[in-house]
């Protein structure tokens, strides 16, 4: 498993990277629901960053496939 210190950098890496080469999504990084915890004192851990780094691969993947179908 990684550390909350890489699991921070690649989360800001592929967040600085959607808002770079996909504007158009980065508005939808602060709406997802593993940013909004629904317990006063979440714990924040390399297992919890790593499930949030997960969810935006899967944004991203999302958003790219479904942008190639609707060009064809």
């Amino acid at each position: 498993m990684r550390t909350v210190a890489e699991m921070n950098a690649k989360i800001l890496k592929l967040s600085q990277m959607i808002e770079a080469d996909y504007p158009e999504i980065s508005m939808y990084l602060t709406e997802m629901p593993v940013t909004i915890p629904n317990v006063s004192s979440p714990k924040i851990n390399a297992s919890t960053l790593s499930e949030y780094y997960e969810s935006l691969k899967i944004l991203l993947k999302d958003y790219i496939e479904n942008k190639k179908k609707l060009r064809i």
